[in-house]
């Protein structure tokens, strides 16, 4: 259906990006009149702000000061906990909250012990307001905390709690809301001696349902150190098209209800987001990521954390992990098409070559939305993501790529040129310095599946053809047809990924094992990625 674009001509609509069309908007409309018609606020707020006490610094249609008065904080419990890593993992994590109404004084709780709780940090306020226009009719305040820990220790587990004036996490009424984190083992090499083994998980475009909770719960029995989101976070805004048209089906408590259906693992798992076409939400800002800096806390390393704030990189153990926002790049959906004027992917060059020279890392995993290679009916294969990116990849031979984007779980062969340059059936290993890189579609996180125009392939259900007749967008929005033979695994049942990685002493193998599991805990894929440990690039 064909909803008329509100606030920008329709013929103005179809050219401009969402950057283009808020700068129209701010220079055509009145303040009055854009606050009351097309804008939301989002108030940064600092702690002791319109939540608490002091001076806030915020738009007059945030929540005004005061608005606390007569809330009885005890009868207000914190939800939604969701942890994320600073830039440095080792010693650096951001919890983040939120609260149904507005609260006194917000702070956290933590310590080494459950009864050791003395270390008290007041939490930073962050309001977002979503006018009437919406599917509920009704205007949605919302309020979400973080808080920043810096100077932890390495690899250890701490015991904290989220509370407010009137609600304190350790009171013998409310200790059942403890939770841990733990930190990342230390950076330093130390006499050689390898990393530990640990584990990570990834998927993409998850929603809010019975399929998405279920493979929240088969993830948490991993017992992950960290999970990878590769954007489509939750569906508030289910057109994804990132234009101002969107608004009219945007619904802002599809967060309240994902972010309470993510708790069960976000409270004790970090959970690192990537953005993807449904996460531009045109209320928020002019690149539609308002609302998500909102509500999540990442690092803020990358090129730009103000026009790209889920462009970022850290590392765990043995692995350097990038974010990227492949919105930037994407022709299929070109709201943000170039929104970084080229900063990102020279910042993704830079940030390879780094980590290549870096001895203590020895597997590179990039994630993020837009497919680079993938076969199904519905989205394909991005050309932006291939001209952009893909060279890099292959000349810097990242480890693992993993793409959401197509509700799927599919694998493709070691590829470079855009050709197979080993085939990589189930139970295979790769070596990416001399095979190439796999790309891993895991899409299937709890939204509706698609579907391919080949027969499923996968463990235990073999059903392999030798080539798979494809597309690609390209420049326009146009479909490039495609014969491929590098489509490899293909599954279109919900499903995840989870990696163990084996660190290994320098000189000997290192190895990544990858396993797609279906929403039961059903294996229905696996590779293995090796790599000699302690090597860096070109030598």
């Amino acid at each position: 259906m064909d909803i008329p674009r509100m606030g920008v001509p329709e013929k103005l609509a179809d050219r401009m990006s969402m950057a283009e069309q808020h700068e129209y908007l701010r220079s055509t409309l009145s303040r009055r009149k854009l606050l009351r018609s097309s804008a939301v606020t989002v108030g940064a707020l600092a702690v002791g702000g319109a939540l608490g006490s002091g001076t806030a610094y915020a738009d007059p249609a945030a929540p005004a000061r005061g608005v606390t008065d007569g809330i009885d904080g005890s009868l207000v419990a914190p939800i939604g906990r969701h942890l994320a890593f600073g830039a440095e993992p080792d010693s650096q994590i951001r919890i983040s909250w939120q609260v149904p109404a507005p609260v006194k004084k917000p702070f956290l709780r933590y310590g080494k012990h459950p009864w050791d709780l003395s270390h008290k940090v007041e939490a930073e306020v962050r309001a977002l307001h979503t006018p009437a226009l919406s599917p509920t009719g009704q205007p949605v305040d919302q309020y979400y905390l973080h808080v920043k820990l810096d100077h932890l220790q390495a690899d250890t587990t701490y015991y904290y709690g989220v509370g407010h004036q009137g609600f304190d996490p350790a009171s013998h009424q409310a200790i059942s809301t403890l939770s841990t984190f733990r930190t990342a083992p230390e950076r330093s090499w130390r006499w050689g001696r390898p990393f530990a083994p640990f584990t990570f998980t990834a998927f993409g475009d998850q929603g809010v349902s019975a399929h998405a909770a279920g493979n929240d719960h088969i993830i948490l029995a991993q017992k992950p150190a960290f999970h990878l989101h590769a954007g489509d976070i939750c569906y508030a805004d289910p057109a994804g098209s990132g234009q101002d048209s969107d608004k009219s089906v945007y619904d802002a408590t599809t967060w309240d209800r994902f972010l309470a259906q993510t708790e069960t693992v976000s409270s004790k798992i970090p959970w690192m987001v990537s953005y993807g076409n449904h996460d531009m939400e045109a209320w928020y800002s002019h690149n539609g990521y308002g609302g998500e800096s909102t509500r999540f806390f990442l690092p803020e390393n990358g090129p730009d954390p103000r026009t790209a704030p889920g462009v970022y990189s850290f590392k765990y153990g043995n692995v350097g992990v990038i974010s990227l926002d492949a919105n930037d790049v994407s022709y299929e959906i070109p709201a943000n098409l170039g929104i970084t004027a080229g900063k990102q992917t020279r910042w993704l060059d830079r940030k390879l070559h780094e980590l290549r020279e870096d001895d203590t890392v020895d597997f590179v995993v990039v994630f993020f939305h837009h497919c680079a290679f993938s076969t199904t009916h519905q989205h394909a294969s991005e050309g932006g993501v291939r001209e952009a990116w893909v060279p890099l990849f292959e000349k810097y031979r990242v480890d693992l790529v993993i793409n959401g984007h197509n509700h799927v779980y599919e694998r493709t062969d070691a590829i470079l040129g855009n050709k197979v340059s080993k085939a990589v059936p189930s139970g295979a290993t790769v070596e990416p310095a001399k095979d190439g890189v796999v790309y891993v579609t895991a899409g299937a996180a709890g939204r509706s599946l698609y579907s391919f125009d080949a027969p499923d392939t996968y463990e235990g259900h073999e059903n392999r053809v030798d080539s798979v007749l494809t597309y690609h967008f390209a420049k326009g929005g146009t479909k490039v047809p495609e014969t491929v033979e590098w489509s490899r695994v293909r599954y279109t049942g919900y499903s995840f990924i989870k990696v163990d990685v084996a660190p290994a002493h320098p000189g000997r193998t290192a190895t990544m094992k990858v396993t797609a599991l279906a929403e039961d805990g059903t294996q229905v894929d696996h590779y293995t990625i090796a790599r000699k440990a302690g090597e860096c690039w070109g030598r």
